[in-house]
């Protein structure tokens, strides 16, 4: 086999979303010819850990070497699992940090696993490195292995980094030096990898030496493993179970969809008491207040963050998802991965979105019900059409070619692909 040195800092046994995407990578690579080797984080404190994913990553056999720094989350490892601030306190945190720390807090992990990295290198033979990234640091480091060593280097933007949704720019200084890291080192990666076209469309505009080809389209997807294997929670009634699975962070709220139904309990009562909220993962203090607020305790079930294993189980039992991305800056390129694992489930989806990925995404899976993310009256009425046709037994079925073509194993496959061309060459 090819051996490929795989380095991403939000791995197994971390939770959420974000994990996914390198540990199915990982979990694949071998079917298809590589046999991968992985530099990530010690035992750190984090906001969800995970025991379904990390007893998945033990059952791959496959190498991984954990390396400590000293960012926040090392710092605070003692603590293990540790509980979500809220989402002012959190802003506040990531704006501070963002002044003193280019280009985030991640930059002593990531000189750190560097330094692991030349260890490993100087003793075994590797056929290409795998950098999966935010964090951003990853990329800005790792761009120096040109120097010391003639080894093809693979970037995978997970999202953006210059000008992203989630960065701050204090002053016109740090907005420079960010552009600059990232010209950097993306001169020196040979393979480009993005999870959607709109992020490839932004990276083009804005590094102007990059060719078309130079930017690979590899999105997020579902493991269809996990849907044959999991099986679906029983249902307690015949109420319709609307669901969302995730966090609510930055750029997105359910505020809009939970004023929605509020109306709708005021207007249909009849229908808003078949109707359950359910949600699976980080709801947060500030939208539990608001459930309280709008007294719809009675129509919500909060089921706090759950393993990946029990998440799915969840999503399989609901009759109808949801999700929503909010209005921001450069909020068209950002497309969830949790909504790849609502693409696996084949149900029915309202998706509260701007123009951008994410509602193109929704629009192409032909099971969805799109909505502005900040339209009430909207919001309201699809959730009417949606019960509407769950009563009558016609809820729509999605395009299963399109559901198909993300597949974890077939992305992987792309991938393996992608290392094998660069062999080549």
């Amino acid at each position: 086999m090819h051996k490929v040195l795989v380095i991403a800092y939000y791995f197994p046994p971390m939770g959420l979303s974000g994990v996914q995407r390198t540990l199915k990578f990982v979990k694949y690579l071998r079917n298809n010819g590589w046999e991968p080797t992985v530099i990530t984080t010690g035992d750190v404190a984090y906001f969800a850990h995970d025991e379904s994913l990390q007893k998945e990553l033990n059952e791959t056999g496959v190498r991984v070497i954990r390396v400590e720094g000293a960012e926040p989350n090392s710092l605070l490892s003692k603590h293990g699992t540790i509980k979500l601030p809220s989402e002012f306190f959190r802003k506040t945190f990531n704006r501070l940090s963002q002044i003193f720390l280019i280009p985030d807090n991640k930059l002593s992990w990531s000189k750190n696993a560097f330094k692991k990295c030349l260890e490993i290198l100087s003793n075994e033979k590797f056929d290409c490195v795998f950098i999966s990234a935010p964090p951003f640091s990853q990329f800005d480091i790792f761009s120096n292995l040109r120097k010391e060593h003639n080894i093809p280097l693979f970037f995978d933007y997970r999202d953006l980094w210059y000008e992203s949704y989630f960065s701050f720019y204090p002053t016109p200084l740090h907005k420079l030096i960010h552009k600059k890291k990232e010209y950097r080192a993306l001169k020196a990666a040979d393979r480009i990898i993005v999870t959607n076209r709109k992020i490839k469309e932004k990276l083009l505009n804005v590094f102007p030496f990059l060719t078309f080809d130079d930017v690979l389209i590899i999105s997020h997807g579902y493991d269809q493993e996990d849907f044959d294997k999991i099986s679906a929670q029983p249902k307690p009634n015949n109420k319709m179970v609307l669901m969302y699975s995730g966090i609510f962070m930055v750029y997105n709220t359910p505020q809009y969809f939970l004023k929605a139904f509020k109306q709708l309990t005021i207007e249909r009562t009849d229908i808003a008491s078949n109707i359950e909220l359910h949600f699976v993962g980080f709801l947060r203090k500030e939208n539990q207040k608001l459930v309280r607020n709008l007294k719809l305790q009675s129509f919500v079930k909060d089921h706090g963050y759950v393993h990946h294993s029990e998440s799915i189980a969840k999503i399989k039992s609901a009759d109808v998802l949801w999700f929503m991305v909010g209005k921001r800056k450069n909020i068209d390129a950002i497309l969830p991965g949790k909504v790849y694992e609502y693409i696996g489930a084949r149900k029915p989806i309202i998706a509260c979105v701007p123009d951008g990925a994410a509602k193109m995404a929704a629009s192409d899976y032909k099971a969805s019900f799109i909505t502005e993310p900040d339209n009430i009256e909207q919001i309201k009425n699809a959730i009417l059409e949606v019960y509407k046709l769950f009563k009558e037994g016609k809820l729509p079925i999605p395009d299963e070619k399109y559901v198909e073509s993300f597949r974890r194993d077939l992305l992987t496959e792309q991938l393996a692909k992608q290392m094998n061309n660069v062999l080549k060459v």
